[in-house]
């Protein structure tokens, strides 16, 4: 066998690290707030985005998603009240998703969820160590 490369270890690092908090982090969200993890990154990029809605094809790029994945996400979050379906004031083929006020408050308090998770999950790191993990993460 052919010795690893240690960009293949690395990327077999980061895959099995991103498995591990993304199930832990699912988890919580789901038991305390009804949402998974990927649910959760749509609402925060409706929550950012300063009209508080974007296409479907937007969500899906910042999400590495498909855009069919995320309109089938989308289904059962509009069904419950998270997010709606806007018309674009500049073109009216295009079909737009906007965050709800219910959407937002369960925003709000998975984000404290989450955070709370994701330290006891980081727990290990240091301060200064997660912030560098973010600034390596960034350059991938």
């Amino acid at each position: 066998m052919r010795e690893a490369s240690v960009y293949g270890e690395a990327a077999r690092a980061v895959w099995l690290k991103s498995a591990i908090v993304s199930k832990q982090l699912d988890n919580s969200l789901g038991a305390i707030h009804g949402i998974g993890l990927a649910e959760y990154m749509v609402l925060l990029n409706l929550a950012s985005s300063p009209t508080q809605s974007l296409r479907r094809v937007d969500i899906a790029d910042a999400i590495s998603r498909t855009a069919s994945a995320i309109t089938r996400m989308l289904m059962p979050m509009e069904k419950i009240g998270l997010v709606e379906k806007e018309s674009s004031a500049r073109d009216a083929r295009v079909s737009l998703v906007k965050i709800t006020k219910a959407g937002l408050e369960v925003f709000e308090h998975a984000s404290l969820t989450l955070n709370a998770k994701a330290e006891g999950v980081l727990g290990g790191l240091s301060r200064k160590q997660a912030n560098d993990l973010v600034g390596l993460l960034a350059k991938v």
